[in-house]
């Protein structure tokens, strides 16, 4: 049982996270961003991982960190076009040496944008060097949008100072960590080779898989099928309500409005405010999902696009891309009979 201030702090990271997540997403449509659903996914990932303002020094070691993804997937573009083999396979050893990262007890924030850059702008690349200038500037707002609102979210809710910082998690082994890494990096990269057909079509998918492969390193083969296909399921409908409650009244601050009711139910679930049977992880990816469905169902709205046609076709592709994971888990999982 929580005491009530274990209750109280957890259900001020809870509002912390609606609503920075929610003002992540209302500043991206109103600046235009290129694809504003990057700037909300990052701070989810942000406020979940992060129960403090980050430093001058974390925060130029982000901008850093955004320097070298863009370089190395900039890099990668000319042997994606001329040596595709070789291409790919460096491709599958960046992903696996980021979540490689994550799991010996780096920054997990780190390894996901690791993981994202690394795929959406190399993909971008091999269609046309602008569009993947215009993602590396998504990138890059994006993760600067939110860390202002984490900073935001901070100076509104302040942590208490009397809360001491939470103890490092134990490194797996190195086997472990081996496998972890090597199954996350595999559930991405069929997602990247679809990507290079159309990458401006399939950047969404990109994003999905990368929130599956994080979500793969933490979710046992025995419940993969609730934990990621119930997840995605989940996230599919609650954008279908999202979208239908925001039809009743159009405007910018509902939709903040709304991401913040959705947050906070959401949020509830995540912090355990509400008893469940899932995990974290479960409803991380539910919120995940939500945005990128949601945000790109609003995109092809502007554009004049059908919606629903377009809703059909991004949700029976993330549910394969989640099937495969599922399958990868499956295989991956399973004990050799010889040494």
């Amino acid at each position: 049982m929580m005491t009530t201030s274990q209750r109280q702090l957890l259900g001020l990271r809870a509002l912390r996270l609606a609503t920075g997540t929610a003002a992540c997403l209302a500043a991206s449509f109103a600046l235009d961003l290129s694809i504003p659903v990057m700037a909300p996914v990052f701070a989810v990932f942000l406020f979940a991982s992060v129960n403090r303002p980050l430093s001058l020094r974390a925060s130029l070691g982000l901008v850093v960190l955004v320097a070298l993804t863009t370089g190395s997937g900039l890099l990668l573009v000319p042997l994606l076009r001329h040596y595709p083999i070789s291409g790919l396979l460096l491709v599958g050893l960046g992903l696996f040496l980021a979540f490689r990262y994550g799991l010996r007890g780096g920054n997990p924030l780190v390894s996901t944008f690791l993981a994202a850059g690394l795929t959406m702008i190399s993909a971008a690349g091999t269609a046309d060097f602008q569009l993947a200038m215009s993602v590396v500037g998504a990138l890059a707002k994006g993760l600067l949008l939110a860390i202002v609102a984490l900073a935001l979210g901070h100076w509104l809710f302040p942590e208490p100072p009397t809360i001491a910082r939470p103890a490092t998690s134990p490194t797996l082994p190195n086997a472990q960590t081996v496998r972890l890494a090597l199954r996350a990096a595999l559930v991405v990269l069929p997602a990247f080779l679809l990507a290079l057909v159309d990458p401006a079509s399939y950047m969404p998918i990109i994003m999905k898989s990368v929130s599956l492969g994080r979500q793969s390193c933490t979710t046992s083969a025995r419940h993969a099928a609730r934990e990621l296909l119930g997840s995605t399921l989940l996230g599919g409908a609650l954008a279908i309500v999202f979208w239908f409650a925001l039809k009743w009244f159009v405007h910018l601050w509902m939709f903040f409005l709304w991401m913040l009711l959705f947050g906070l139910l959401i949020a509830r679930k995540l912090y355990a405010l509400s008893r469940t049977r899932y995990t974290p992880g479960f409803w991380l990816n539910a919120w995940v999902t939500l945005i990128i469905l949601l945000g790109q169902s609003v995109q092809d709205s502007v554009a004049g696009k059908d919606v629903y046609t377009a809703f059909a076709v991004r949700m029976g592709l993330f549910i394969a891309v989640t099937l495969y994971a599922c399958l990868m888990l499956q295989l991956l999982d399973r004990r050799p009979r010889w040494r």
